[in-house]
């Protein structure tokens, strides 16, 4: 593909995180239409997280980011297997979840690293 005018992507995006800034640059820089989620300012939803993680082939757990102060104070470890709590909880505390999150072509990816990406565009 020469570039990606006619691709269309949806970023989870915060832009205090340099690895969530570079993946959003790598689609750009194809030419990608991207929109961008702020899921900071915007959460997904609990239907929205749930698509998410069957894109991506993970259980809800895999999704948080383990090492947020947050994740302790909730004791988030004990919503491991409840599925349903965990991800209402991610729609309340957004930070949970791990970022960026790249879906195109009926696909998810997680951009760590970011070319991750470059697998599913």
């Amino acid at each position: 593909m020469d570039n990606g005018a006619d691709m269309k992507a949806k970023i989870f995006h915060n832009p205090r995180c340099s690895k969530s800034r570079k993946t959003l640059e790598l689609l750009l820089e194809r030419e990608i239409e991207t929109e961008i989620v702020e899921y900071l300012k915007t959460p997904p939803d609990v239907e929205t997280l749930k698509n998410i993680t069957q894109m991506l082939d993970l259980r809800p757990i895999d999704l948080v980011r383990k090492g947020e102060k947050l994740y302790q104070d909730l004791d988030i470890g004990k919503y491991e297997n409840d599925a349903d709590a965990l991800l209402k909880v991610m729609t309340e505390n957004p930070i949970l979840i791990e970022r960026p999150i790249v879906i195109a072509n009926n696909k998810a990816i997680i951009g760590r690293p970011p070319e991750l990406i470059l697998n599913i565009i």
